[in-house]
């Protein structure tokens, strides 16, 4: 019999453990907990059911980056096969792994902006060594967030900054409109 996938949301517990085999490939072991919530509909509102144990391990490359992203309380998306179930928890074995965006915002390596754009500059600093950050960004192919190649477009940054009042753009001329969202 083949063991079952099983998709599973919920939130890590605990820290993440890694360890490595002798042969030098990487494993990791985290606790996630997932807490269903159903209707009570004679109090009108939503109640927190029986919350189900997960103990996930992950090999190699999924162990390696599992290890560097998650922490305590962030919620995960999880696709694994169910290889035990004992002391009230379900064992899986992680297949794929992924940050839920329903809580948060997650940045990817390539989202992130460049280490010079987190460098102070100076008053006296010459105009050379503030626009050397710039063009080493250009020639990477990197893009500022105001536009450029790289970054998100302008009618994000705008509708970002009114607070999304308007769930749709027609399309992405009417979106940088100076009208848009209103």
């Amino acid at each position: 019999m083949a063991p079952s996938v099983i998709h599973v949301s919920g939130t890590v517990t605990g820290s993440v453990e890694v360890r490595f085999t002798d042969s030098g490939v990487a494993v990791c072991r985290f606790r996630l907990t997932q807490t269903t919530t159903q209707w009570d509909a004679a109090a009108q509102q939503w109640r927190d059911g029986t919350p189900i144990r997960y103990v996930c391990t992950a090999w190699r490359d999924l162990a390696r980056n599992a290890t560097e992203s998650l922490v305590d309380g962030v919620r995960v998306l999880v696709t694994g096969r169910v290889t035990e179930i004992r002391d009230n928890a379900v064992y899986l074995s992680v297949d794929d792994l992924g940050i839920s965006l329903r809580q948060r915002i997650a940045y990817t390596e390539t989202s992130l902006p460049s280490p010079a754009a987190a460098a102070s500059v100076s008053p006296t600093a010459s105009v050379a060594s503030v626009a050397a950050p710039t063009a080493q960004r250009a020639a990477a192919g990197a893009r500022d967030p105001a536009g450029q190649a790289g970054g998100p477009p302008a009618w994000w940054e705008q509708r970002r900054a009114t607070g999304w009042h308007r769930t749709t753009a027609r399309t992405p001329a009417d979106a940088a409109s100076p009208n848009a969202g209103r």
